[in-house]
């Protein structure tokens, strides 16, 4: 059954033991704090009324209204320009993982999400996400719904236009569900897919985000730390793919046929972009151009490093060849796990997170493998997902205040264990994983059965699968010499 019109779109989990050599001594020299305090050292820690306030004692006049930094602006503004370019990177990533018959397909799911997510944003979605808190879990969506009074001034105690946070925060909106669409390629229809990023956005990520940057429950209640989105947009996206892939079944021939990536090459290509892109996701997280930045800056490329490196050399070990893909592997692993810690943690941190974060993503892999119970296709649950709780727990360890005041300061939280700080942050640190894992996969459930529901169901035909989603989907093909019988808009008749 062939349809061209699509219906109507409207428009643990098991966390791997981590085990440490505990630091024996703090670093000798730390970084400069920032040189003037913004909002807080995450992306979104909006000054709402309901945001902690500091413990100094109260001035007598009230402080001033906060002012442009035009350096702070021209930053964002690039940052913003980075991120963005991240969703291109990881259509490249995992359109060469899959092959080539589903290049177009693979290509469109990250695609489309900057043309849904960023209206879904503009007219509801960022209302949601950071307007004035309700009742700890969403904001209320209509203060900023269509963009309302979201201008030229600072949002907060923020240094920088409204509108320029308002679209930073879009980037980060727009890349996560499309993370997502790694585990169902090859076999969700895209009308299906469309539907779920849209309420998947709206239900889940949108409501988490909140709950962490914008003055709910997670960041001004429990004091979680998550500098650039470990829990808001890792966590969530992998747990969410997990889930996906159990409804959807595994893909026609898997476990009886090479389901090898067709383009290497492609998959480097998205790594790369990936990794130049993450230097605005987490450094541009700080909202200034200062200190805490430039060590977020540095602390994101050493861990990506440091986990390549990790990942090629298990690669050595075990199969005696280093891989391009291991590599590449690596390094998206690298930087999942440092998002949330990148500026919270020195150098030191960062190299040895980076280290271990491979090992656990490859184990969880390998154990996929061996189980064989679910088609996770391109491996998302396995790096963004278990790297993701890696990442989050491993804040509370390393964290320190040598590198952020904030983290005693406006976020309340403590340093992290090997800092002197106790375990105190790591059960934090735990509860909002926890937290983000339920929301996950009961929303995903929800969502995925309602949307099956509207479009028929969420996975193509068999015979769709077999001819591939670039023709059956989009009526193209990637490469002309893919079948020589079909034309360039095959279908569209």
């Amino acid at each position: 059954m062939k349809l061209r019109l699509w219906r109507p779109a409207l428009t643990a989990l098991a966390l791997i033991s981590l085990s440490f050599t505990a630091f024996a001594q703090a670093p000798s020299t730390a970084p400069p704090g920032p040189a003037t305090a913004p909002a807080a050292s995450a992306p979104a820690a909006p000054a709402l009324s309901t945001a902690p306030v500091e413990a100094a004692a109260a001035p007598a006049a009230a402080p001033a209204a906060p002012t442009i930094d035009k350096g702070d602006t021209a930053w964002m503004i690039v940052a913003s320009a980075l991120v963005m370019l991240m969703t291109p990177g990881l259509a490249f990533f995992y359109g060469g993982l899959a092959r080539s018959k589903n290049i177009l397909s693979t290509l469109m799911m990250s695609f489309v999400a900057l043309g849904i997510i960023s209206i879904q944003w503009a007219l509801w979605g960022y209302s949601v996400a950071f307007a004035a808190d309700k009742g700890g879990f969403i904001g209320d969506p209509m203060q900023y719904a269509f963009l309302k009074d979201v201008g030229e001034t600072p949002y907060g105690t923020q240094t920088i236009p409204h509108t320029i946070f308002m679209m930073f925060q879009m980037t980060f909106a727009i890349i996560t569900p499309a993370l997502i669409s790694g585990a169902v390629v090859e076999r969700m229809k895209f009308s299906a897919y469309c539907l779920f990023i849209l309420l998947w956005a709206t239900f889940v990520y949108d409501p988490l985000a909140h709950m962490v940057w914008g003055g709910g429950y997670i960041g001004a209640t429990l004091k979680a730390l998550d500098f650039a989105g470990g829990t808001v947009v890792h966590i969530s996206s992998g747990v969410s793919a997990l889930v996906l892939a159990f409804m959807l079944g595994k893909r026609k021939g898997h476990g009886s046929e090479e389901l090898r990536p067709h383009n290497l090459p492609m998959v480097l290509t998205g790594v790369a972009l990936l990794w130049f892109g993450w230097f605005g996701f987490n450094a541009g997280s700080e909202l200034a151009a200062d200190g805490v930045a430039g060590q977020a800056f540095i602390n994101t490329h050493i861990a990506t490093a440091a986990a390549a490196m990790s990942w090629i050399m298990i690669e050595w070990f075990k199969y005696k060849k280093p891989s391009a893909l291991g590599f590449g592997s690596g390094a998206v692993a690298g930087l999942v796990a440092i998002t949330p810690a990148c500026g919270f943690v020195d150098v030191k941190g960062a190299l040895i997170m980076g280290l271990l974060v491979s090992p656990i993503c490859f184990a969880a892999i390998q154990m996929k493998n061996k189980l064989n119970k679910y088609d996770d296709a391109l491996d998302v649950f396995g790096i963004h997902g278990c790297g993701g709780m890696f990442g989050a727990i491993a804040t509370g360890l390393f964290a320190t205040d040598k590198v952020n005041s904030a983290i005693t300061g406006a976020l309340g939280a403590k340093n992290g264990l090997f800092y002197g700080g106790g375990p105190h942050q790591v059960i934090i640190q735990i509860e909002a994983v926890l937290i983000t894992i339920v929301l996950a996969v009961v929303g995903t459930l929800i969502i995925g059965k309602l949307v099956g529901l509207v479009t028929g169901g969420l996975r193509t035909s068999t015979d769709d699968e077999e001819n591939g989603l670039d023709v059956t989907e989009h009526g193209e093909v990637g490469y002309s010499s893919d079948t020589s019988t079909v034309p360039a808009f095959a279908g569209v008749d």
